[in-house]
C-alpha cells in the first residue's frame, strides 16, 4: 500500500493514471500529448518515463510491446486491498452510489480520433500537408525536442486528426520498407482523383502512380516529401448496372416502351 500511496501522491502520476483510465493502451508519445492538452503538463518524455517507472514499480501500470509500439496499460489490482480495507463494512451500496446505467444509455464503443504518419522533419511535414495538400493545423504543442502536431481536413475540423509522429529507428525502418515496396502508408478521400492529380502535379508533387481505375474506385499515389507514400481515392457514384447518363438513348428502346 505504501508504494501505491507514494505513486499517487504526485499530480503528474495521478494525471497519467486518469488518462490511462480514460483510454488504455497509449504510446508514450500519445500520453505526453494528452497530459499537455488535457492537464497543462509540459513534462518531457524523459520525465514522464520516470513517472511511469514509479507507477510500474507500484504495479499500477504495465507496458507491453505490440508490433512497433510499446503501449501502456492501467492495472487497478493494487487498489483492491485499499478499497476492500477501507470500505469493508459498506456491503450494501446506497442508492446514491448505484451504478446501474440509465435506460437508453449509449453503449460504449470505439472511434478513430488520431491517425499517425512517421516523419523525419515535423516542420517540413506541417508545411507540405497544409500549404500543398490543404489540411489545417489543429494542435501544435512542444514536447521537449519534438512537438505534438496534428492537422485536420477543413471539411471536418472536429474529425480525425492526422499526427506527425517523429520517426524513431523502428518506425523509420517500417515506413521505409513500405515505401520501397511501393505501398501507401495512408489513403485520403477526394472528390475527384484526376482533378486532384492535376492540381498537385502543378504544385510539383511527385506521383508514383497516376490515376488508375480499379473497379468502382480510382486511386493515385504520391510522395509526401517526408518519407511516406500517400494514396488518394474516390468511389464512383454510379453503381454497377445503373444506366450510363452520358449514353445517348436508343430510339428502338424508346419504341419498345411506347
Amino acid at each position: 500500500m505504501t508504494d501505491v500511496f507514494k505513486a499517487l501522491s504526485d499530480r503528474t502520476r495521478r494525471a497519467i493514471v486518469e488518462e490511462l483510465r480514460q483510454r488504455d493502451g497509449q504510446s508514450l508519445f500519445e500520453l505526453c500529448a494528452r497530459l499537455t492538452t488535457n492537464h497543462g503538463l509540459t513534462s518531457s518524455r524523459q520525465a514522464v518515463s520516470q513517472h511511469l517507472d514509479v507507477l510500474e514499480a507500484a504495479g499500477l501500470v504495465t507496458a507491453r510491446r505490440q508490433g512497433r509500439y510499446k503501449l501502456l496499460f492501467l492495472d487497478t489490482a493494487p487498489l483492491t486491498p485499499i478499497v476492500e480495507s477501507w470500505l469493508a463494512e459498506r456491503t450494501d451500496p446506497s442508492p446514491a452510489r448505484a451504478t446501474v446505467p440509465p435506460a437508453g444509455a449509449a453503449r460504449a464503443g470505439m472511434r478513430v480520433t488520431w491517425v499517425s504518419v512517421f516523419v523525419d522533419d515535423q516542420e517540413r511535414a506541417l508545411r507540405f500537408y497544409t500549404d500543398v495538400l490543404g489540411f489545417v493545423p489543429k494542435h501544435d504543442v512542444p514536447l521537449g525536442e519534438d512537438r505534438w502536431i496534428t492537422v485536420v481536413s477543413p471539411l471536418d475540423p472536429d474529425g480525425v486528426e492526422l499526427v506527425f509522429e517523429p520517426a524513431t529507428p523502428p518506425a523509420r525502418q517500417f515506413r521505409d520498407t513500405l515505401t520501397a515496396d511501393g505501398t501507401p502508408f495512408n489513403s485520403f478521400a477526394v472528390d475527384d482523383v484526376e482533378a486532384e492529380y492535376q492540381r498537385l502535379q502543378g504544385l510539383g508533387v511527385h506521383f508514383t502512380q497516376p490515376p488508375t481505375v480499379m473497379g468502382e474506385t480510382t486511386t493515385a499515389v504520391f510522395d509526401d516529401t517526408c518519407g511516406n507514400l500517400i494514396q488518394i481515392h474516390h468511389h464512383a457514384e454510379q453503381q454497377a448496372g445503373d444506366p450510363d447518363p452520358q449514353r445517348e438513348p436508343d430510339p428502338t428502346e424508346e419504341g419498345e416502351h411506347q
